[in-house]
């Protein structure tokens, strides 16, 4: 009775979730986003997270016009698939509603050509990659190891010093990666208007005046106030509350 209480127990949570989600999207369906919203919400307040369920979320509040918690929750979804085309392409849409118009600094040089290859795969994806060549290069000892043909050999040979290369190749590709997500701080800005100060206090000196849905990188916490970078490379202080940070 004990181990069926306790299943039950994990179990019931998972049901519920998945019921709120296709509740949410019959919802969708039938055009009523905010209740819709609240469905997904209701999934995401029960801790179980996913890139579907922000993805939909985001599209709602699209759908609402709410521009800030559209693109917020399109970058939710983009930490847990990095990449994915479809979301990408609902974000830049979202993004065209936004008031301010911050052209990104584009990179140049070896870091772009790194950031470029790496994010090519998630942590997750480098480390299945890695996983994958290391499969291959014991299927490539094997038939070295069996083979009796000299030629067989020197492939097998040849081949599994190639597996070697891809799978360091993988790992330092993984490392780069969940470092970058480690250390890059996402937001977005909450509030109708927000002034982003030459310091952290109120009687700074306004560097820039920024509109919800625009984007920073969070740099550094002081009290009520952090540090952002623009996309355009600029800095400043903005209050806390007006931002909402994309990780947890």
């Amino acid at each position: 009775m004990k181990k069926a209480a306790l299943l039950l127990i994990l179990v019931a949570p998972v049901f519920w979730a998945q019921n709120n989600f296709e509740n949410g999207n019959k919802l969708y369906q039938k055009g009523q986003y905010q209740a819709a919203a609240e469905a997904y919400q209701s999934v995401l307040n029960g801790h179980q997270e996913s890139a579907e369920v922000y993805f939909n979320l985001a599209n709602c509040y699209y759908k609402l016009n709410k521009v800030a918690p559209a693109i917020y929750n399109y970058e939710k979804a983009l930490v847990l698939r990095p990449g994915d085309a479809e979301i990408l392409n609902n974000l830049h849409f979202a993004q065209k509603m936004t008031i301010d118009e911050i052209k990104e600094v584009p990179k140049v040089g070896f870091s772009k050509l790194l950031r470029d290859f790496t994010a090519m795969f998630s942590y997750d994806g480098w480390a299945w990659t890695a996983v994958g060549f290391s499969t291959i290069f014991l299927l490539f000892f094997i038939g070295y190891y069996f083979s009796s043909l000299t030629l067989y050999k020197r492939i097998f040979f040849i081949g599994m010093f190639v597996l070697v290369f891809l799978i360091i190749l993988s790992i330092l590709s993984a490392l780069f990666e969940k470092s970058h997500a480690q250390n890059e701080r996402p937001a977005i800005v909450f509030a109708e208007s927000a002034e982003v100060k030459s310091e952290p206090r109120a009687a700074g000196s306004d560097v820039v005046v920024l509109h919800e849905g625009t984007k920073v990188m969070v740099l550094e916490v002081l009290d009520d106030w952090k540090k952002v970078e623009l996309l355009d490379g600029s800095e400043g202080w903005i209050l806390s509350s007006s931002i909402k940070e994309v990780k947890p």
